[in-house]
């Protein structure tokens, strides 16, 4: 069980068919249109190229780049030979890019053109930036790469935490690890070879959360978008078709926005289904994904650590007699665990999970390991509960949980409450030092253009819907919020502030 699988199918049983779609904005010269013959054709002489350049198999190969038929190509080319790739989020600077680098050993280092300046401080061994130069230099179509003796046991890529915590810690995801988070999404998923996949969401992102795999796999045709705008996804869908893509709430959002100004039937309706992760999404977005576009919306739950799938909610038979609103509700949650995962809460409300998606561990970093791998469990580190129906929801990190008044307060149920606002376009919910209460339930507020809302309107407003413990006493409006790359909010940064000069990060 190897990615070379999906990769190898795609060649044998749809070779002449269109396998990418890259952008064409891309500032490395756009690869165009390319079929399955030619993308395989190219990940081998990828293989061949490390070859020649003495990139052994085990070494690391790290490339930072946005969207591109060529990063999606590198995801076999490097790891289909035995080598480990590891893809970085191209929002980092060069300090914390330089970190990754030095941390995972890699000896070659690829730079998207827009960072070459930004990018110029990390060194590594062999360096270039993507493009023509680099193709020229890393591919070479005239020899044959050395066999690999396929091990699923292998690490094949090595994803960066996405950074919520002060230093980012390096994920070994096996062969088997990723060959089994695709066949599981899709199966869950239904992909098929009539698929028309949009990449929305960043493939650094532990490799597009392995659905590129699954669709490569089933024939499918890969549409790349670069960078994220809710009026060009939607153009997308229209011309290309397209059926399935993955996103972060916050993309969701600026479709949503787009499609509020978009002229005649919105492209997709009763066709496309859009997967949701990243952070837990407001009921009234989801509602507004089946009303407003007419598209499916399903919501996932894991994490880097579990390549990610952990958990899968969609729209089942039960429900078709629901109205959007409750229909929202159910699929508010993180869903019921996947075939093949085991999950459970420990008794201090952590929840657990087991599984083949399970890392390897952390690179170089066999205490973390252990830490988090223990008593035949991952430990998410993500505060939650299974229901009855054996349906899992996220109830907090076990770290963002405030405890205010000798109370525990769920930060994303505040948010949900203050997000369903209608001026309201961003909220994070924080506990800061009080010497009253402990912490204080403090709510950052992005509100609409335009918008005149007062601090004690969002507190009156939340009041309608939660218990007063968990109000927020004291509301900020801010012009934007930290995220990472996949929108969820950085809320350690959002809480320096707050908390500098004390010791403990709990009151």
């Amino acid at each position: 069980m190897t990615v070379n699988d999906f990769l190898r199918r795609a060649e044998l049983v749809y070779p002449d068919r269109v396998a990418i779609v890259d952008e064409p904005d891309q500032p490395a010269d756009s690869w165009g249109t390319i079929d399955y013959r030619d993308m395989a054709r190219r990940a081998r002489a990828i293989a061949a190229g490390l070859d020649r350049l003495g990139i052994a198999v085990g070494e690391r190969v790290a490339m930072v780049s946005h969207n591109s038929a060529r990063l999606l190509t590198a995801l076999y080319g490097v790891s289909g030979s035995g080598r480990i790739l590891v893809p970085v989020n191209f929002r980092l600077v060069a300090e914390e890019v330089s970190y990754i680098v030095k941390h995972s050993g890699a000896r070659v280092l690829l730079i998207d053109p827009e960072l070459t300046e930004a990018m110029a401080p990390v060194e590594c061994e062999m360096k270039w930036v993507i493009g023509s130069e680099s193709d020229a230099t890393l591919m070479d179509f005239d020899t044959e790469p050395r066999p690999w003796q396929p091990d699923e046991d292998a690490t094949a890529t090595i994803n960066y935490t996405s950074g919520t915590t002060a230093r980012p810690k390096g994920v070994q995801l096996t062969h088997r690890n990723l060959w089994t988070n695709a066949a599981i999404f899709g199966w869950h998923m239904g992909v098929n070879d009539r698929d028309v996949y949009l990449h929305t969401l960043p493939q650094f992102h532990c490799n597009g959360w392995g659905m590129l795999y699954a669709v490569t796999g089933m024939g499918g045709r890969h549409v790349i978008q670069r960078k994220i705008d809710g009026p060009e996804i939607l153009r997308r869908v229209e011309r290309e078709g397209v059926t399935l893509m993955c996103a972060a709430p916050a993309v969701l959002n600026t479709v949503l926005d787009a499609a509020a100004e978009w002229a005649g039937p919105i492209p997709g309706s009763g066709l496309t289904r859009i997967v949701v992760a990243g952070a837990p999404p407001p009921t009234r977005t989801i509602e507004r994904c089946e009303t407003e576009l007419g598209w499916e919306f399903c919501q996932i739950y894991g994490l880097t650590e579990t390549a990610p799938l952990l958990t899968m909610n969609r729209t089942r038979q039960e429900w078709d007699g629901l109205d959007s609103s409750e229909r929202a509700t159910l699929l508010n949650r993180a869903g019921a665990p996947v075939v093949g995962c085991t999950m459970d809460i420990s008794p201090d409300g952590e929840v657990l999970a087991a599984g083949n998606m399970i890392m390897e561990g952390y690179w170089d970093q066999p205490e973390a390991t252990e830490a988090a791998i223990h008593d035949g469990f991952f430990h998410t580190g993500d505060g939650g509960l299974i229901d009855d129906t054996n349906y899992v929801t996220i109830s907090d990190r076990k770290k963002d949980v405030i405890i205010s008044g000798g109370e525990n307060v769920s930060s994303i149920e505040v948010e949900d409450a203050i997000f369903q606002h209608p001026e309201v376009t961003e909220v994070a919910v924080i506990g800061i030092p009080d010497e009253k209460w402990g912490e204080l339930v403090t709510a950052l507020v992005v509100t609409s253009p335009g918008s005149e809302l007062t601090e004690a309107d969002v507190i009156a407003w939340t009041k309608q819907k939660l218990a007063g413990y968990k109000c927020p006493k004291r509301v900020e409006f801010r012009t934007e919020l930290a995220r990472t790359a996949t929108g969820k909010l950085q809320k350690f940064k959002l809480r320096e502030p707050f908390w500098e000069g004390h010791e403990r990060l709990v009151n």
